[in-house]
């Protein structure tokens, strides 16, 4: 195998910049071939950035025109027909939005009826089937799911005709999942559990076999991952805003460090000790991208890497030396 490109690399802050202004929680950032960026807003929709830098937000409504109460949007991906499915951590609905903002529920509930929990995420596959991450069943969340102890997060997989079902759970705090090149893997960030797990997919969509990929504690709350097309898997430290990747040996590499001193030591102790607050977490966080989320590649070469973040207004970009692995959007034509 090709010496792995990111062998003595890291990103050196002098060279991010930033795409975007006024954003509200940008956490999760979409980037399509022409050039298109979408970003997640907390104010009740997207901001889709143009490849000319113009922006605009677009409000998420219902068909019949109405206000959609308490929407979060959280995680998004792409459907085959260009629409916003999107993970809304508000509603804790799977939703799916028309590029104008028209907006219809996919589910609300699971199959039989049960409340899924707090959605955060969604990946959809080459099977057109989406991969959707429920980081806890605890719906005021914070700080009380911030916890070695509550383990409680699941995955739910949506089949087009079939519905929505479980096909894991036990997972502490599930948050960004990512699809391995050949499919045969779900990767899970579990922020709490401060690690990346990973699931053997069956063929008929179940998951199996969970195991931890890389270090079982990568010191700090693992948020955003996604993969390049060497195989390695990126990743973010939120609230420490820091950003790493696992080898395809699991072997960790910390490429950028933006965080304040003492600001792991002090989460660290906090939850270990049991004591996290949210005026603890508050206080932490650096300045390229403020709890830094989310990881994204794009551009023509996807090389371009964008950083998605809790408490910035604009998107932070750098230059990757490697490709990233393009998603089941990239190249469709809507």
């Amino acid at each position: 195998m090709a010496a792995n490109p990111i062998d003595g690399y890291t990103i050196d802050p002098n060279s991010i910049t930033h795409i975007g202004k006024d954003l509200k929680r940008p956490e999760c950032i979409l980037a399509e071939k022409d050039g298109t960026v979408w970003s997640a807003d907390e104010r009740g929709g997207v901001v889709r950035i143009d490849p000319d830098g113009s922006q605009e937000f677009i409000a998420q409504r219902f068909e019949t025109g109405g206000a959609i109460e308490g929407t979060v949007p959280n995680g998004m991906a792409i459907a085959d027909n260009g629409d916003l499915l999107i993970a809304n951590f508000g509603t804790n609905f799977m939703e799916r939005m028309k590029r104008n903002g028209e907006t219809t529920v996919m589910f609300e509930t699971l199959n039989d009826g049960a409340w899924p929990g707090k959605l955060n995420f969604v990946v959809r596959d080459s099977k057109n089937r989406l991969w959707i991450t429920v980081s806890t069943l605890i719906d005021d969340y914070m700080p009380a799911s911030i916890s070695k102890d509550v383990i409680d997060g699941r995955i739910l997989l949506y089949e087009e005709g079939k519905g929505v079902r479980v096909v894991a759970e036990n997972i502490h705090f599930a948050n960004e999942c990512r699809l391995d090149a050949n499919e045969e893997y779900l990767y899970v960030a579990q922020t709490c559990g401060r690690n990346v797990a990973r699931f053997r997919i069956k063929p008929n969509g179940d998951l199996a076999d969970k195991e931890i990929f890389g270090p079982t504690d990568t010191g700090a709350f693992v948020d955003g991952i996604t993969f390049d097309s060497y195989g390695n898997l990126w990743g973010t430290h939120v609230m420490v805003d820091r950003v790493f990747a696992l080898t395809p040996e699991g072997e960790l590499r910390i490429l950028l460090d933006d965080g304040r001193t003492g600001d792991i030591e002090k989460i660290d102790q906090a939850f270990q000790a049991g004591q996290i607050t949210t005026d603890l977490l508050m206080d932490c966080g650096g300045t390229i991208a403020r709890w830094t989320a989310s990881i994204t590649f794009a551009g023509d070469d996807l090389k371009t890497v964008y950083l998605g973040s809790l408490f910035g207004d604009r998107i932070a970009k750098f230059k990757s030396p490697v490709a990233g692995l393009a998603m089941a959007h990239w190249g469709e034509k809507y």
